[in-house]
């Protein structure tokens, strides 16, 4: 008989922004693929006897293949076990999650999504801000900071990267974010358009910084620690 895999956002890492819905599904697998940024106390939920696999990927880190961890998921639900497979924030953010079902759609396994909450509305929800404001910032914006190759992406719409206008939120921003933010100034915005760093976001060490988008990329091309982190800026609301 053939298993059932749910796609679970785990939220930024705090076991409280669970729903109750990725509670259930936890508490109810019998494997469970989860990421380095699902682990920890995420885990707790799981029931006893469940299996545990680490799929995560990490930055300079040797981590599984993405055709690898695909066949995990076809290979388990092919035995008939329940299957969850735990990612970061929100599943479908940023999260490798088309390849995944695409895999699943050839074996002709069923599937669900469970939604999490995202790093970047967790991230203004510790800064105390909105992510828009009713005047000024009518528009949100996910972007990458890396590609593939984990160089800033060649293709940019920079007009919109540099609207005024808009609360621009970029994940794994880290090593590109000098040269997004040399390029943003270049296309109009800013060097002191408002920039918040959040680090380590949903755990017991997060850490915010509240700057600009020059003196952010001056501080991250001198160096930077290896915490996961998102960058947001914009006409960002002064939290403090």
């Amino acid at each position: 008989m053939t298993g059932f895999v749910s796609f679970v956002g785990s939220g930024p890492g705090d076991p409280e922004l669970l729903t109750l819905k990725a509670v259930a599904r936890l508490q109810s697998a019998d494997t469970v693929l989860f990421d380095d940024l699902s682990s920890g106390a995420v885990l707790d939920h799981v029931r006893v006897g469940a299996e545990l696999v680490a799929v995560g990927k990490r930055a300079g880190r040797p981590s599984p293949s993405q055709a690898h961890v695909s066949q995990l998921l076809v290979d388990h639900a092919r035995s008939g076990s329940r299957v969850v497979r735990l990612k970061s924030g929100d599943a479908g953010m940023f999260g490798r999650l088309e390849e995944e079902i695409v895999a699943l759609k050839a074996a002709g396994i069923g599937f669900e999504i469970i939604p999490g909450i995202s790093a970047a509305s967790a991230a203004a929800a510790a800064a105390q801000i909105p992510l828009t404001r009713r005047l000024s910032a009518r528009r949100v914006q996910f972007v990458t900071g890396h590609d593939i190759t984990g160089d800033l992406p060649e293709q940019r719409n920079m007009a919109a990267l540099a609207d005024p206008e808009a609360t621009t939120v970029v994940f794994m921003p880290k090593r590109t974010f000098p040269a997004l933010a040399a390029s943003l100034i270049e296309h109009g915005l800013a060097p002191d358009t408002p920039a918040l760093m959040a680090e380590n976001i949903g755990h017991p060490d997060q850490q915010l910084t509240r700057s600009t988008i020059a003196e952010l990329a001056d501080q991250l091309a001198k160096g930077f620690s290896s915490k996961p982190a998102l960058i947001l800026y914009g006409p960002l609301m002064d939290g403090e």
